[in-house]
């Protein structure tokens, strides 16, 4: 008797051992299951964001009131030379214009580099008075009373803006968009201009420059709103 009773305990044991295991793997698999979807989901919401993902540049979000006032400069000027800084004094100003670099990447130093090695190499002539990152820093290259050499016809009566991007296309990163509305601001201040003196380089010899802003008439209109936008919020 004793023996049977021991072989039943044993084999209740074994059952209650077997179907314990058989819950834990029911539990573990329904465990994986759902984090399994739960990792598809996410998976799919990633993509949707990524596919449905617009750059900064698109928001264009004017800047507060109380960020006016001159932007933050590096004053770095190239050394006086013929190609880049003639030192020739620059008349009354009329206009603003903004260029972009035509060189996705580079840097405001590399831009400011690039006008100061063409004082020795003299392969052309060119320069910006303004260099904007696309981090949004700006290096100043030339003095307010010189001339550069920015738009062939107007370089005696304009002030020029070169913007570096990133995007293939052209676009200015928010940084960049954000720097470009302030310091045209305070020099339309300073000038005592209105955001319809700016200009685009292709606005002067039909240049593609900056080239965003020529084959997307509609975002240089909106950069011209949010810059009277930044404007009207300086004077309240």
């Amino acid at each position: 008797m004793r023996r049977r009773k021991k072989r039943r305990q044993k084999a209740l044991a074994a059952r209650m051992t077997i179907t314990l295991a058989i819950i834990l793997v029911i539990i573990f698999a329904g465990f994986m299951f759902c984090k399994l979807i739960l990792d598809f989901t996410r998976e799919e919401e990633a993509q949707k964001t990524f596919n449905s993902y617009t750059p900064t540049v698109e928001r264009k979000e004017v800047i507060k009131a109380n960020e006016t006032g001159k932007p933050v400069i590096t004053e770095d000027f190239l050394t006086v030379n013929e190609y880049s800084r003639p030192g020739e004094k620059l008349g009354k100003v009329r206009n603003i214009f903004v260029h972009y670099t035509a060189n996705p990447g580079t840097s405001a130093a590399q831009n400011r580099s690039y006008f100061e090695n063409l004082g020795i190499t003299g392969e052309t002539s060119a320069s910006a008075h303004f260099v904007i990152g696309y981090e949004g820093e700006i290096i100043q290259c030339i003095p307010l009373d010189e001339i550069a050499y920015a738009v062939i016809q107007r370089n005696y009566d304009s002030i020029s803006i070169e913007c570096c991007y990133l995007a293939e296309d052209g676009r200015f990163t928010d940084e960049t968009y954000q720097s470009l509305l302030r310091l045209s601001a305070w020099l339309l201040k300073e000038y005592k201009l209105a955001p319809d003196d700016m200009r685009r380089h292709y606005d002067e010899g039909g240049k593609k420059c900056p080239l965003y802003y020529v084959e997307h008439e509609e975002a240089w209109e909106k950069f011209l709103s949010d810059l009277e936008r930044y404007i009207m919020n300086d004077q309240v």
